[in-house]
């Protein structure tokens, strides 16, 4: 019998497959990073043939390194960037513009007309969104009447929309499935999350033609099989969703009140709120946590457009590292108190402010500040922005977490972790397997094989590697956070 799934993780700075063991341990894993385009100020772009390749690419590398065959791995699941837009050709599955990424902002102004015309009362009754440049619709409408021929070519069925994983999807299985899950279309803006359909009032605000969607599924669903001549064998892909609810699903996040956050290239927190969908009254969105069976549960989630890109800003952008690993040193030698914030609104900010206008600076700077402080204070940047979030779902009334759950690539820095316990006076948790996004998606695509009976199977498979509980003062902890909350005033392009 086969013995193995295999995740795949397609993120916004590179491509990654991990082949998992029915008891959810790692035994190979593969990965590409690609390049970046920013054509303008504000826009972010991906080549989608690079997105299409690398995951190729990866998958085959994985095998390779585990032994593994095609016939050895039980099903796929595939992970991803949520919000990137792409359309392509429903012949061909060419793209005809590059992917739209979620960081970009390019029609910020387009998003302020809408709200100004007192339009966003009713996408977010229906989508749980906020009008923002973040989500799809308002990228999917700019191709459309950017280029030439596209709306007249959509409106005839030639053209296909879709996230990332509706288009790894059709080419996985040579153009015979266009589908989704509920995670990503609940973060297209397109979506009504009570209805579970796509929203005709939606649709017609944004002149998007209907028959340019995916078919939207549930998380572990039959999203159709791979061509045979990919790996050497046909395999089922059996599970999908959104990067940020791949991982609330890896971290056994099942009950109401459970909370995660990842740390990726941005910082994205979710809590599990059951059957209920929370309406925030503090600029927090609500979505699908994940849907099985054709049962919703919800979450509200506080997303932060930076944080480990903020590292790689100090590495790439104004090498003051040479490599991520290094922040952490730095860090312990500068110690939480060096006076110096960097705001990291490269892309604007995200919640809880919504300020898609904003830009990022540093403050605090004097004569004798150095790399050791900008580098550690955009380690903190990462936490403050995290406890904005944990505010605002207090103020909506949510209980204050007895854990954080904590997963992505940033978490192995033993200083942030603490840092982050220290600030948001929470204990923080960090699993064995911080890899949660593409775990959590092995486990949906194996829940639908039957390799797993329930939820509480999958939650057993759950372990801690190291909890971090605060050691700090309230009175240290708030001076701190006034610290960060002036600073955010200071790049906002509105109040709040």
């Amino acid at each position: 019998m086969p013995e193995y799934l295999l995740a795949i993780d397609q993120g916004t700075t590179s491509s990654r497959a991990i082949v998992f063991s029915k008891q959810g341990k790692a035994v190979a894993s593969a990965q590409e990073e690609f390049k970046q385009y920013f054509p303008e100020d504000g826009w972010v772009e991906h080549d989608p043939q690079a997105l299409w390749q690398t995951t190729l690419d990866v998958c085959r590398k994985a095998l390779s390194q585990g032994g593994v065959d095609a016939a050895d791995i039980v099903a796929i699941g595939i992970t991803n960037q949520r919000e990137t837009t792409l359309v392509w050709d429903a012949e061909n599955g060419q793209a005809i513009y590059p992917a739209i990424v979620w960081q970009d902002r390019r029609t910020a102004d387009y998003c302020a007309e809408l709200k100004e015309a007192g339009h966003e009362p009713m996408v977010a009754a229906a989508s749980g969104l906020l009008i923002d440049p973040y989500f799809s619709a308002t990228k999917l409408r700019w191709i459309l009447q950017h280029v030439p021929g596209a709306r007249e070519r959509a409106e005839r069925g030639e053209l296909r929309f879709g996230t990332v994983d509706s288009f790894l999807l059709w080419h996985l299985t040579g153009g015979k499935s266009h589908k989704t899950d509920a995670t990503n279309a609940s973060r297209t803006m397109l979506f009504n999350v009570h209805t579970q359909q796509w929203d005709e009032d939606l649709l017609a605000l944004f002149d998007i033609p209907r028959n340019m969607l995916p078919e939207v599924l549930d998380c572990a669903a039959d999203f159709g099989s791979t061509e045979a001549g990919l790996f050497g064998a046909a395999i089922p892909v059996y599970g999908v969703a959104g990067d940020q609810q791949a991982a609330l699903f890896g971290q056994a996040c099942f009950k109401p009140g459970m909370i995660k956050s990842t740390y990726g290239t941005g910082c994205f927190m979710i809590q599990n709120t059951g059957d209920t969908a929370v309406a925030s009254q503090h600029r927090l969105l609500t979505t699908v946590g994940y849907r099985l069976d054709g049962k919703v549960t919800y979450a509200v989630e506080g997303s932060i457009f930076v944080a480990g890109a903020a590292v790689q800003w100090l590495r790439d952008g104004i090498k003051l590292i040479s490599h991520a690993r290094e922040s952490e040193a730095l860090a312990e030698q500068t110690g939480d108190a060096c006076g110096v914030y960097l705001v990291p609104a490269f892309t604007g900010l995200g919640a809880p402010y919504w300020d898609p206008k904003a830009r990022g600076a540093i403050f605090g700077l004097t004569r004798d500040t150095g790399i050791k402080e900008i580098v550690t204070a955009g380690l903190q940047s990462v936490c403050y922005q995290t406890l904005d979030l944990l505010v605002a779902m207090r103020q909506d009334g949510a209980a204050a977490p007895s854990a954080l759950r904590v997963d992505g690539g940033m978490v192995e820095n033993n200083w942030l972790m603490q840092f982050l316990a220290n600030i948001l006076g929470v204990t923080v948790e960090r699993p064995q397997v911080t890899e949660t996004t593409a775990l959590g998606v092995a486990y949906l695509a194996g829940l639908q094989a039957g390799v797993y009976s329930s939820l509480e199977e999958i939650a057993e498979h759950w372990n801690c590697q190291q909890r971090f509980a605060s050691t700090i003062s309230l009175e240290h902890r708030e001076r701190l956070y006034k610290g960060w909350l002036d600073a955010v005033g200071r790049v906002r392009s509105e109040p709040l």
